[in-house]
């Protein structure tokens, strides 16, 4: 018989004297199903962008500026719209003060069938009925009367802070209305068109 050990043998040896080879085994890996590894990824790629409302004048939550107040020149805010759904025909916008000391919130701001391509509302838009900027666009009264038509600014009692909320509509049809529309004229000419919303609030006390 041999006297040179085999290799099984010396494997045993080491076993034995507990100085076992240095050899790494790695741990099984479950296997990853391709659908899960997507969807931790990002579960919502392939999801439309939501609707957005913004304004350069002003960040969500904080204070609007005097100039766009009663205090200062009462120019309406530049709005920018983004991801506007391709559904869209026509944008609409209210403007109001729910912490106004009346038994329905303030208003400020109705303008409607505005094109569904606009992306900014310019800052400072006059106030007729009808506009060429955007083209096509109309204004509503606001809570100073029938005849105020266009944005008037935030115009509070002293004390109490007061919420300004932009609320924009996209629309899936065309409004057969005229211009001079009140905010609930508006909103019953809007019911069951709207196919997404957007707002911005902004802020402002004496």
């Amino acid at each position: 018989m041999s006297r040179v050990p085999t290799l099984t043998a010396f494997f045993a040896v080491c076993v034995c004297l507990g100085c076992s080879p240095d050899v790494s085994v790695p741990t099984p890996q479950r296997a990853v199903d391709p659908e899960e590894a997507k969807d931790s990824v990002n579960p919502d790629s392939t999801a439309p962008a939501k609707l957005t409302l913004t304004s350069p004048s002003f960040r969500s939550g904080a204070p609007i500026p005097k100039r766009h107040t009663a205090d200062g020149e009462n120019r309406s805010p530049p709005l920018a719209l983004a991801h506007v759904p391709t559904a869209t025909k026509e944008l609409a916008l209210i403007c109001e003060d729910p912490d106004a000391p009346t038994p329905q919130p303030w208003v400020h701001w109705v303008i409607y069938k505005i094109p569904p391509d606009t992306r900014t509302l310019p800052e400072g838009i006059p106030h007729p009925a009808n506009l060429r900027i955007p083209e096509g666009a109309v204004q509503g009264a606001n809570s100073w009367g029938a005849d105020s038509l266009g944005y008037r600014g935030p115009d509070p009692p002293k004390g109490k802070l007061h919420h300004y909320h932009f609320h924009l509509y996209a629309l899936d049809a065309p409004l057969d209305v005229k211009s001079g529309l009140d905010k609930n004229g508006l909103v019953a000419a809007m019911k069951s068109h709207i196919v997404a919303d957007a707002e911005i609030v902004g802020t402002y006390q004496r």
